[in-house]
């Protein structure tokens, strides 16, 4: 089982188990959200509320798959792309889903390593961060590919560095293979090895990156995920294909990031609960929660109807 981060929050704000149960909300999010959704809005919403909070997060598509077989319940889902969406569309539990946030790629390192003044003398214009990547003895930290669309989107944006750059071979070089069991981590703990020195550098949401305090690496535009007006141009012209968890070949595609959220058709404290959670975050208080913690603003329109 991937790891799952779940918080029960008071934080300070009197709430106690004798809150109004109808007024409750259980949130789960894609991993890298942590810190906004357990520090920031959710506490936020519960005290607005006068309620209680629970949130839950790991890799959105594994987090998915648990939600979509009802292995696990919850009132909201928040996530990064599309893809885990249309999951829980086609088990029927959503109708639509919302954009509340959005973010881009970038490479975050270890402010204490070994290579941190090697990261720090760099600029994501010219090629040079890849091939600082592709050191030998340097420690690159991804998440797992098939379960969390991070860790599909540092491939996509490796691909189109390597194409941006005129450097073909540097995405295998770096990664070592898609699926390379020595460098993918799980969503909930790969920052948390950066921070402690047992990898180098990291593939990161500048959202979850600037939220953790950590240094990191800002790449252009061109490959870093940000801009869906480049999609059809630019982002669109990389894919790969990996095994998924049943040994079958799938290709993937890029999608933006931006980040969705839905109410679950089954969810325990009540779809009114859920939806005025989603209110919550779209509200001005929502997005300046949002962007407090590094997140830029939603872009796009919901993905349905």
């Amino acid at each position: 089982m991937a790891f799952l981060r779940y918080s029960a929050l008071i934080l300070g704000m009197g709430l106690t188990a004798s809150a109004s149960a109808g007024n409750d909300i259980h949130v789960t999010y894609a991993g890298s959200m942590g810190k906004v959704m357990d520090e920031g809005l959710g506490p936020a919403f519960a005290h607005q509320q006068n309620s209680n909070y629970q949130g839950q997060g790991q890799g959105a598509y594994g987090m998915a798959h648990l939600l979509a077989s009802k292995k696990l319940t919850a009132d909201v889902f928040v996530s990064i792309t599309p893809g885990p969406m249309r999951i829980l569309k086609q088990a029927g539990l959503i109708d639509n889903a919302v954009p509340v946030a959005s973010t881009s790629m970038v490479i975050a390192y270890n402010p204490k390593g070994k290579y941190a003044q090697q990261f720090a003398a760099l600029n994501g214009s010219d090629s040079r961060w890849l091939d600082l990547l592709a050191t030998p003895g340097l420690k690159f930290g991804r998440t797992d590919p098939v379960n969390d669309p991070k860790g599909q989107n540092i491939v996509f944006t490796l691909l189109l560095a390597e194409k941006f750059y005129q450097k073909p071979g540097m995405a295998e070089k770096i990664m070592g293979g898609v699926q390379n069991p020595a460098q993918v981590n799980l969503e909930g703990c790969l920052l948390t090895r950066l921070e402690s020195g047992q990898v180098d550098a990291a593939a990161g949401y500048e959202s979850e990156v600037r939220s953790a305090q950590l240094p990191y690496l800002a790449l252009p535009d061109a490959i870093n995920l940000s801009d869906p007006a480049r999609a059809k141009q630019g982002y669109d012209t990389v894919s790969f294909t990996l095994k998924d968890s049943q040994g079958h070949d799938k290709t993937l595609h890029t999608q933006p990031l931006v980040y969705y959220a839905a109410v679950l058709k089954n969810a325990p404290h009540g779809e009114q609960a859920g939806q005025a959670f989603i209110d919550f975050m779209r509200s001005p208080q929502g997005q300046q929660l949002f962007q407090q913690y590094g997140y830029a603003t939603a872009k796009g329109d919901a993905i349905w109807p």
